[in-house]
């Protein structure tokens, strides 16, 4: 598959982009190749350590796309290589990237990271201005964007996003960068989903501190 060079970004943040063909695959075979890649949005990058694929309508139960076709998740049956963000829970975004040709909805959900560039940008965006003073100096490193959604405030991905094209040398690109050691990429159940839990198509880097907790699926209670 092609990869091809960018140009004008910062040196920190310059390298080979991840081109259309990567994305246009399975999902659970986009995502363990993803880890280690360097995601880059204006002066942030994140290194990869932790994701989780997700499949086609009607095969996969926990994917957005299950149902088909709806406004929120028209940007998981457009091109591969898009940025799918959804808001979750009333309060959470998360990104995903999209996977597979035009017209089928598959992606994968970037689920945890290290930050290695923009640590400080990234560290303010979890406690704006004037929201709780110094608790952002609190932050560790480690934590500022191990799980999804801190992942995605540290990218500064928000709902105005969501349809990014990742491929076509925008302000959002996925390096090619160094590609995780294959012997130390882990598979295993999805985090808090309800059904298709025991698909083992979370993947992640054996040993990384930035790798989010497991959490299994809690069914909440009526109060």
């Amino acid at each position: 598959m092609g990869e091809r060079q960018l140009t004008g970004p910062p040196p920190s943040l310059a390298g080979t982009a991840l081109d259309r063909d990567f994305f246009d695959r399975p999902s659970d075979q986009v995502a363990p190749d993803l880890l280690g890649r360097v995601v880059v949005h204006g002066p942030v990058a994140v290194r990869l350590t932790e994701v989780e694929a997700y499949g086609e309508p009607g095969q996969d139960p926990p994917a957005h796309t299950y149902r088909g076709r709806t406004p929120r998740n028209a940007v998981m049956f457009g091109e591969p290589g898009h940025v799918y963000v959804y808001f979750t829970y009333g309060m959470h975004f998360c990104a995903n990237l999209v996977c597979r040709p035009e017209g089928v909805g598959s992606a994968v959900l970037m689920r945890a990271g290290e930050v290695i560039a923009g640590a400080e940008v990234a560290r303010a965006r979890r406690f704006p201005a004037g929201t709780a003073g110094g608790a952002a100096k609190k932050i560790s490193d480690r934590d500022l964007a191990r799980g999804p959604a801190r992942l995605a405030v540290a990218l500064g991905l928000e709902r105005q996003h969501n349809g990014l094209d990742c491929c076509d040398g925008g302000p959002m690109r996925v390096l090619a960068g160094e590609p995780a050691d294959p012997a130390l990429i882990v598979a295993g159940p999805r985090t808090g989903v309800s059904t298709g839990a025991e698909t083992p198509w979370r993947f992640w880097i054996d040993g990384d501190p930035t790798v989010s907790p497991y959490r299994p699926h809690a069914p909440r209670r009526r109060t």
